[in-house]
């Protein structure tokens, strides 16, 4: 199998060998190459021989001495060296099957490769997971591997992810655990069918892995307006949201006192629901579950809290006048509006108008800023009042391009809005270096 070399990095020891873009990797140590993990197996030592097909079809046997886990500097086509696994369930709660028809061909693909777990932190529920995977996975001891649980009863994991063999998937776990590679886990909760006295077999089943299994995150279904045709799945209630925090907090006391660690979480969007205070810092173990949207507020206050505490005390003066506005999720709008209203109270002369984005394009039960479209923003913010810079988060991007998932670009939104569009890390000290306008933090 032969690998396209993409870029070679300045300075490096492919520079130094005179490989170049557009050739071809072939061998490394005289082995061919399975994927990017084999790759990094095989170019650990500190002499390594590799087979080089230049584009004019001549092969170079290259011999290399380096440092020890040195990188040669080689950057593939394909990031993964191997082509992606879909996902061969047909999961109730998949939001993949809940997106309107017409958008971008990406969007459709579901993954359920083990390898970009450790590559991009994706969640995989083991059903696509071979012996051949689990064996290297054990033989290089990667970690940590994220695993979508849904549940630990068997049967009831084969109806969720109308899989057959997804219960028997189950048992990977334990090898996973007999090899002590770390695994973060989640449920995805839905109404009547997981939650209740079967969550509370979940965590108690999955208590069995601790410490390899680090932690779990419990996060609601997400339902969108396109579920026609699909398994019939309610909407969680405050009281409902109450009943999950309660079991959660239960476990979580629980298992602090053996285990010195806090091991499940509820994701934000629970508290919010339930309207109950967010969790301190401690309890989130070092945010192992930022992805899922577990402490993600959290820290944000924080560092923001942190951030406008260390500018008071430098009583800055020469901070300008401006007006400005900012775009988020009906989840994190009162967390932001408040943000704002701190920052106006320190500096009088800033003025923030905040805007809340209803989810038209995905429906109205769809909260997260990450979901929301450039036409529902374009829409909704049309005759407001958006000052000289409208801030958009982060994560409503996809990543390292300027496109919403719509298609929208930024470059089409400021020309609808006539205002020019900023973007905003997803940190609190982001958050105040651009209201600010000034880079103080």
């Amino acid at each position: 199998m032969k690998h396209l070399i993409k870029e070679v990095l300045p300075g490096s020891i492919a520079e130094e060998l005179e490989i170049e873009a557009g050739d071809y990797l072939i061998f490394v140590n005289g082995q061919e190459l399975e994927d990017i993990f084999d790759y990094q197996f095989q170019t650990e030592d500190s002499y390594v021989e590799i087979l080089i097909e230049k584009k004019d079809g001549e092969e170079w046997l290259l011999e290399v001495d380096k440092e020890d886990d040195e990188d040669l500097g080689i950057v593939f086509d394909n990031g993964l060296m191997d082509e992606y696994r879909s996902c061969h369930n047909k999961c109730i709660f998949c939001f993949i099957d809940q997106m309107p028809k017409g958008m971008r061909e990406t969007l459709y693909f579901k993954d359920d490769d083990s390898r970009l777990s450790f590559l991009q932190g994706n969640y995989v529920t083991l059903t696509n997971m071979s012996d051949h995977d689990l064996d290297r996975i054990i033989k290089y001891h990667l970690s940590p591997i994220n695993i979508s649980f849904q549940t630990m009863n068997p049967s009831l994991r084969c109806k969720m992810l109308n899989n057959r063999f997804a219960g028997e998937a189950l048992k990977k776990v334990d090898r996973l655990y007999e090899a002590g590679i770390t695994m973060n886990g989640q449920i995805v909760l839905c109404k009547g069918i997981n939650d209740g006295d079967e969550l509370c077999y979940s965590i108690r089943e999955m208590m069995k892995y601790l410490p390899y299994l680090e932690s779990v995150s419990v996060v609601p279904v997400g339902l969108s307006k396109y579920r026609e045709g699909l398994y019939p799945l309610e909407p969680f209630n405050k009281e409902d949201a109450k009943e999950v925090l309660s079991i959660i907090h239960g476990f979580q006391e629980e298992i602090y006192k053996e285990h010195g660690t806090h091991f499940v979480h509820a994701s934000d969007e629970w508290y919010i629901l339930a309207e109950q205070e967010l969790p301190v810092e401690e309890a989130y173990d070092g945010y192992l579950q930022l992805e899922n949207g577990v402490g993600m507020l959290r820290l944000l206050l924080n560092e923001f809290e942190d951030g406008l505490m260390r500018l008071s005390k430098k009583k800055i003066l020469n901070i300008k006048k401006r007006a400005i506005s900012l775009v988020t999720g009906k989840l994190a709008y009162p967390y932001i509006k408040q943000m704002a209203e701190k920052v106006c109270a320190l500096y009088p002369q800033i003025t923030i108008s905040v805007y809340e984005i209803r989810n038209d394009f995905f429906g109205e039960m769809i909260t997260v800023s990450g979901l929301l479209t450039g036409q529902d923003i374009i829409s909704q913010l049309k005759d407001k009042t958006l000052g000289e810079t409208l801030y958009l988060p982060q994560n409503v991007l996809r990543s390292g391009e300027e496109v919403f998932l719509d298609d929208v670009t930024i470059g089409d939104m400021e020309k609808a809005l006539q205002v020019p569009v900023d973007i905003v890390k997803s940190s609190g000290y982001d958050f105040l270096n651009s209201v600010i306008g000034k880079d103080l933090l």
